[in-house]
């Protein structure tokens, strides 16, 4: 275990305890089905699949299940969340499929759910906070610090997005309209009405979206500011809004196109409660382990430490299974990947596979992530100048919501975006605070607390130099001075902590390009263009390969959709093949 030193404290990196999961049973020969990756996907994949009756295999590369859904114990008695960090997009079909409570989750609520303190440049302004939560009553007291007409235009503005992600929501169950299908001629009407399920969902949405269809298109094109400065005139309200609309993203809120991601995370529910999100108890990693739990108890076998080395195809261009770098064979009948459609299609197959046009068109998917990862175990609850602590060790209800900091005005961000865009990490980063200990005490020791902060903007590869350790440190360091302005104390209360820049997430968690999303949320990489329009519906030109990550569509996010849905397309392939 390493540990290096910070002003006094020890900081541990790299931990021995982690949330593993393995099957007590031996790998066979063949299979069914076998699933390359055991992230939230994969493993909604694999469940699906061997609830249907196949005998289904889950092959993760790690010597742990979850991808970027994982707990992690880094530092000794604090249990990370080491990428993803909340729960709410999950489809409540899979929670009621696959019977996930009944498998061991369960989910801490929050409510309020963003806290956005203001630095301000005078001592009144030191004093003032925005929360947002479930409370509309409380939610317009809060913001009528800034402006009482923001408080009344933000209950319709909410009603917006609204009526859009109700009438989006069908879209994100049913595969995408596959234009392929319907531009051939000589398709089979069979195969055109295979699809059709598609496009009635796709019609639907234009009905029910009636008179809001106009706002839709807005917010598929317009950028965020543009729509936020026509609903509010404070400048923190704006701001705090504008985070959902560029986290995860390489996007300023002024760049077009950059209200749907808004759009995206809004679009989730826990336990029927419209827009909640929740920590998981035990971290993201338990989540994965229910979605296990449901997979093995249809019978589904999963592996750890079994990285594939590359797929099994016949010159036909038909899967045959996969090569594990151990250099052992494992048939199948079909194959899901897990994997971005890069390493699924460029580090899995050999490039004689695939056509050049496709090569190419794999080459061109946009992956960039201006993302950075910081955990963090403290010794005590951060203290902020605008709401300080009252009770003691106990949380406050700030300390449960997602705290957003550097974030007062949407100058500031664009400003920290035109930073990475120059190939440099944010003077001023936009810091996204969890603390999940605030609500789960079994992530924490007595007394500790669990940070996790989502940083942004840090490109992907710096301008004047590499993501050495020490460049890492250094911008860790400007994010902890920056947190200790907003609560001083901060830095002495570290104990440790863990730095996942976009290249430490490419190479631990598999994210091509540190991309949270397996591939950005933009308009050219949506629906039926997701991941490319050929193949729009999770399959590949190998025929019985399927792509089942978050690089297909409905995106990104713990979302759980593509996994599902490429289960059903695998499903109604092999009824066509009558191979069951």
């Amino acid at each position: 275990m390493l540990r290096s030193s910070l002003k006094g404290n020890t900081l541990w990196h790299v931990g021995s305890k982690q949330l593993k999961s393995t099957a007590g049973n031996e790998l066979k020969s063949t299979y069914d089905a076998i699933v390359i990756g055991g992230g939230h996907n994969g493993l909604i994949a694999a469940a699906y699949l061997q609830k249907s009756g196949l005998n289904v295999c889950v092959l993760e590369r790690r010597h742990v299940i979850g991808g970027a859904a994982v707990t992690e114990e880094i530092i000794p008695g604090f249990k990370f969340s080491r990428a993803s960090y909340v729960l709410s997009l999950l489809r409540p079909q899979i929670y009621k499929d696959l019977e996930l409570k009944n498998h061991g989750l369960k989910l801490h609520i929050r409510d309020p759910s963003s806290y956005t303190p203001i630095s301000g440049r005078n001592d009144r302004d030191k004093q003032r906070s925005l929360t947002l939560g479930r409370d509309a009553a409380e939610n317009a007291r809060q913001i009528s610090q800034f402006s009482p007409a923001d408080a009344k235009a933000y209950v319709d503005y909410e009603h917006r997005l609204d009526s859009i992600v109700q009438a989006l929501n069908p879209l994100l169950d049913v595969e995408p309209v596959h234009i392929p299908t319907w531009m051939d001629g000589d398709a089979p009407l069979k195969t055109k009405w295979a699809n059709w399920p598609s496009v009635k969902a796709l019609i639907n949405f234009g009905r029910t979206l009636g008179k809001d269809l106009p706002y839709f298109y807005e917010f598929l094109t317009a950028p965020a500011a543009k729509i936020l400065h026509s609903w509010f005139e404070s400048e923190p309200l704006k701001a705090s809004l504008a985070t959902d609309a560029v986290i995860g993203a390489m996007l300023s809120p002024e760049h077009s196109g950059s209200a749907y991601v808004l759009l995206h995370h809004v679009m989730g529910e826990i336990d029927g409660i419209k827009g909640a999100w929740a920590y998981v108890e035990g971290g993201m990693g338990a989540l994965s382990a229910s979605i296990a739990n449901s997979a093995r108890s249809y019978g589904a076998q999963i592996f750890t430490d079994k990285p594939v080395q590359s797929l099994l195809v016949t010159p036909g261009k038909e899967v045959r299974g996969v090569v594990l770098q151990s250099g052992q064979e494992i048939r199948s009948k079909i194959v899901l990947s897990n994997a971005t459609a890069k390493v699924t299609f460029l580090d899995l197959l050999e490039k004689e596979v695939l056509s050049n046009d496709l090569l190419n068109s794999v080459k061109s998917i946009d992956y960039t992530s201006p993302v950075t990862k910081i955990n963090v175990a403290v010794s005590r609850l951060p203290d902020f100048i605008a709401d300080p602590n009252r009770n003691g060790e106990r949380p406050m209800p700030h300390h449960c919501a997602t705290i957003h900091l550097n974030t007062e005005t949407t100058e500031m961000l664009h400003e920290a975006y035109l930073d990475a865009a120059n190939g440099r990490y944010s003077r001023k980063p936009i810091i996204e605070m969890t603390i999940p200990s605030s609500l789960d005490s079994t992530v924490a020791p007595p007394g500790g607390h669990v940070v996790q902060m989502f940083t942004q903007y840090t490109p992907f590869k710096l301008a004047d130099s590499e993501w050495t350790e020490e460049k890492k440190n250094e911008y860790a360091d400007r994010v902890f001075d920056d947190v200790e302005r907003y609560a001083p104390g901060f830095k002495s209360s570290v104990v440790g902590r863990d730095i996942l820049t976009g290249p430490d997430l490419e190479r631990i968690f598999g994210l091509t390009g540190g991309n949270i999303f397996h591939g950005a949320m933009s308009l050219d990489q949506l629906y039926f263009f997701r991941p490319l329009p050929w193949y729009s519906n999770y399959q590949t030109p190998v025929t019985g390969l399927f792509l089942c990550g978050s690089g297909t569509h409905p995106g990104g996010g713990v979302m759980g959709a593509p996994g599902r849905l490429a289960a059903l397309a695998a499903l109604k392939f092999l009824k066509k093949k009558k191979y069951t």
